[in-house]
């Protein structure tokens, strides 16, 4: 539906890189192709908690839950093309790291977003139907 690059301080320190990017996508179309994703509480600066899946092998984070199983956040880095994926936009620029170079042309935030501000229609339709409540 969506792709984020987060620049925030938690996915600085859970990816260990700079920043972290997701595909915000529904969950019925997440197909795990071995094993289980093993749930981890992982704790957030602000004393909430996030589930990261990861694999029950190598223990790479392979999507996150934020509260709701309905949409999932997939690491972009697990996929098997990796590169066919760019970021719709740089989240928490507030915290990125200096040496980063932001792209010319793709949405920055210093923190969120209003999703129906930025989302194609097209998404939004996707979101609305698997959460209605954010319609």
């Amino acid at each position: 539906m969506f792709v984020h690059c987060c620049h925030c301080l938690n996915c600085q320190r859970q990816t260990g890189s700079a920043f972290v990017i997701n595909l915000l996508i529904e969950a019925d179309r997440v197909e795990v192709t071995a094993g289980k994703p093993q749930p981890v509480e992982a704790p957030r600066d602000d004393g909430s908690v996030q589930t990261i899946y990861r694999c029950p092998e190598c223990q790479v984070a392979v999507f996150s839950d934020y509260g709701g199983p309905e949409v999932l956040f997939v690491r972009g880095g697990t996929l098997d093309d990796p590169a066919s994926v760019a970021p719709d936009v740089h989240i928490y620029t507030r915290s990125k790291l200096p040496w980063v170079t932001l792209p010319d042309g793709v949405p920055t935030v210093e923190v969120y977003y209003d999703t129906r501000q930025l989302w194609p229609a097209e998404s939004l339709e996707r979101l609305a139907a698997v959460l209605p409540s954010r319609a």
